[in-house]
């Protein structure tokens, strides 16, 4: 078969897919990757992909740019004629997916996260829903990747139920992320907090920064890191100049961002995610898998990977004092609570997250599309 992935970067199939796509292309199938071009493309060319290059702003929430964009795939899938596209993340979700079924080409979707504009309730949001509701009346199959995200789909009815199936995110590679060895610190050796995210409000960075803050004014012996990438175009990204002023007043220091998390996990005694909301955050899975304690928002997706007391502790949304609070818990708790929560999550991201659960679902879905003789095909794809 011929299968198209269509995300909003390459960097996004190639870091969050690649083990989906070397699978395909191992089973013989061929690979088209859809994506606007980016450092990472030649790479995905590389392993054996084909490659498209599509403008894609998944940023702005402009009508033009969006119709502008559905053309464009309309065009590419046109051209390309694949067999089966799978999209990811919101504007391929809703604009590849009205291209591919304008063309009878099925799709299989994915909700990794609802976004900003599921976090408020204005007319962007109920703009945002119209588009979802109209657009999946189309897909083969739409997975979530946690019930809370799918239960909301359902009660706004934005989708029907026998297409649905949650899946436990976009797992992760225990043998690329094994577990290191968790140490007991020394008399005076400080305690490592680390926060790895891309910087945009709503990943609660700024409630991390204020709860450091707060601990070092209660003189905690703590350094608290950040890394990940700054995004000034995002509506709601944190500004270089905001992040210059926490570096300068020695509240944080700024790791940049990275093609290997591992190392700076390894040299971490607590990982820390106060987001918002999340699909199913790879940070906390990488995290886990690498055998450090978490501590994390009670929020969907966060509270999927994070059993309160068992593998980390969960704060309040947007309120940094508790998020404060139980980073002072995590700090206080002992190595030996800290090591026995380490040991645990690597035990569920065995039992629930091995990448192999997702890769198999899908190819499982693909190839059983793959075998329906032609007039059941051209059925489902009219339905």
């Amino acid at each position: 078969m011929r299968v198209a992935i269509t995300l909003n970067t390459s960097w996004n199939i190639y870091n969050f897919r690649l083990s989906l796509v070397q699978q395909l292309l191992k089973r013989g199938h061929e690979v088209i990757a859809i994506a606007p071009k980016d450092e990472y493309t030649q790479k995905l060319i590389n392993i054996g992909c084909e490659f498209e290059d599509v403008t894609m702003d998944s940023r702005g929430a402009s009508p033009y740019k969006d119709l502008g964009l559905t053309l464009e795939l309309h065009s590419i899938y046109k051209r390309v004629k694949p067999d089966l596209v799978l999209h990811y993340t919101i504007k391929p979700n809703i604009y590849g997916t009205m291209a591919a079924a304008k063309l009878g080409i099925p799709s299989i979707n994915n909700i990794s996260g609802l976004g900003t504009i599921f976090l408020n309730d204005n007319w962007i949001s109920k703009i945002a829903m119209s588009l979802y509701r109209f657009s999946f009346k189309f897909p083969k199959k739409v997975f979530f990747q946690n019930q809370e995200d799918y239960q909301l789909f359902q009660d706004k009815r934005l989708i029907e139920k026998n297409i649905c199936e949650v899946i436990p995110g976009s797992g992760i590679d225990l043998d690329h992320f094994d577990k290191f060895s968790y140490k007991e610190k020394t008399e005076g050796e400080s305690f490592n907090f680390l926060m790895i995210s891309r910087l945009i409000i709503d990943k609660g960075v700024r409630e991390y920064i204020e709860a450091a803050e707060l601990l070092q004014e209660r003189g905690m012996n703590a350094k608290f890191y950040l890394l990940g990438g700054l995004d000034e175009e995002h509506s709601r990204g944190i500004q270089k100049e905001e992040l210059d002023s926490w570096v300068e007043a020695g509240i944080i220091e700024y790791l940049g961002k990275t093609d290997d998390v591992r190392p700076y996990i390894n040299d971490a005694d607590c990982v820390v995610l106060p987001s918002y909301r999340e699909g199913t955050p790879r940070t906390l899975l990488e995290a886990s898998a690498c055998g450090r304690p978490i501590v994390a928002t009670n929020v969907p997706g966060c509270n999927n990977i994070v059993d309160h007391q068992i593998n980390g502790l969960l704060c309040k949304v947007k309120d940094a004092y508790d998020l404060s609070l139980k980073m002072k818990d995590m700090f206080y708790i002992g190595h030996d609570k800290r090591l026995e929560m380490a040991e645990r999550g690597r035990e569920i991201v065995e039992r629930k997250f091995d990448h192999k659960i997702i890769i198999d679902t899908y190819i499982k879905t693909i190839e059983d599309y793959q075998h329906l003789s032609p007039q059941y095909k051209f059925a489902y794809v009219k339905s």
